[in-house]
C-alpha cells in the first residue's frame, strides 16, 4: 500500500516539496484567507478533499481523455466537486462559508490543483493519485494553519475566535498588531516561513 513512490506522493509536499514554500504555488489564497484560524483551516480542509478526489476521478478516466480537451475535462470534475464542498459549508457552518466568500469557488482555478492533475494524475493509478492529493493538501494547509495562527493571534489576540492573551498584558500597554490583518503582512509572514523552510534545507538553495 505505501511502497517508496507511495510514501514520497504523500510525504514530499509536507516539506520537501511543499506546494507553497517550494512550487510558490497557491499564495493567492494563503494570502487571502488567514486573517483568521478558523477559515484557514476549513479551507486548507476543503482543498484537501478536492484534490483528492479530483485526482482519483482524472486518475481513472485518463486513459480515455482526449488530450484536446484534458484540461475541459479537469476544469469540469474540480468545479463539480468545488461546488459539492461549497453547499456542504452553506447548509453545515454559514458562517465560515461567509467569511471564504468567492475563494472557495476559486478552489477552481487553484493552480496546486491544476498542476497535480496534469503532473501526477493523468499519468499514474488512482491509488497514488489519491496519496498525492492528500500530500500536497495537507501541505497547502500546514502553511494557511501557520500564517493564519500568527496573523490571528498577533492581529487580534485571539486563537480560534477564543481571547489568549491575558488582560493584564493590555492593562500593561499591550495592543494588537493592526497590521498583521492587513494584507501585507499575510505576505511577508508567508516570506519569513519560505525564507526559514529554505534556510533549514540547503538543498533547495538555487546555486549560481
Amino acid at each position: 500500500m505505501l511502497s517508496k513512490k507511495n510514501k514520497e506522493a504523500l510525504f514530499n509536499p509536507l516539506s520537501k516539496d511543499n506546494p507553497v514554500l517550494v512550487q510558490i504555488l497557491g499564495i493567492c489564497s494563503t494570502l487571502a484567507v488567514t486573517v483568521k484560524l478558523e477559515p484557514a483551516i476549513v479551507m486548507g480542509i476543503s482543498v484537501i478533499a478536492v484534490l483528492a478526489f479530483s485526482n482519483v476521478i482524472i486518475s481513472l478516466i485518463r486513459n480515455t481523455i482526449p488530450s484536446t480537451i484534458r484540461i475541459i475535462v479537469q476544469l469540469v470534475v474540480v468545479a463539480a466537486l468545488v461546488i459539492i464542498v461549497q453547499q456542504f459549508l452553506v447548509a453545515f457552518n454559514y458562517e465560515v462559508s461567509k467569511q471564504l466568500s468567492v475563494f472557495i469557488g476559486l478552489i477552481i482555478t487553484n493552480c496546486i490543483l491544476m498542476g497535480r492533475l496534469e503532473a501526477f494524475a493523468l499519468t499514474n493509478k488512482p491509488w497514488p493519485s489519491f496519496l498525492d492529493g492528500i500530500g500536497n493538501g495537507l501541505g497547502y494547509t500546514i502553511i494557511l494553519v501557520v500564517v493564519a495562527f500568527f496573523r490571528e493571534l498577533l492581529g487580534s489576540g485571539t486563537v480560534l475566535g477564543f481571547k489568549v492573551i491575558p488582560q493584564w498584558c493590555y492593562d500593561h500597554g499591550y495592543e494588537d498588531n493592526g497590521l498583521m490583518i492587513l494584507p501585507p503582512m499575510a505576505l511577508i509572514t508567508v516570506a519569513c516561513i519560505v525564507w526559514f523552510h529554505r534556510a533549514r534545507n540547503t538543498e533547495l538553495q538555487e546555486t549560481n
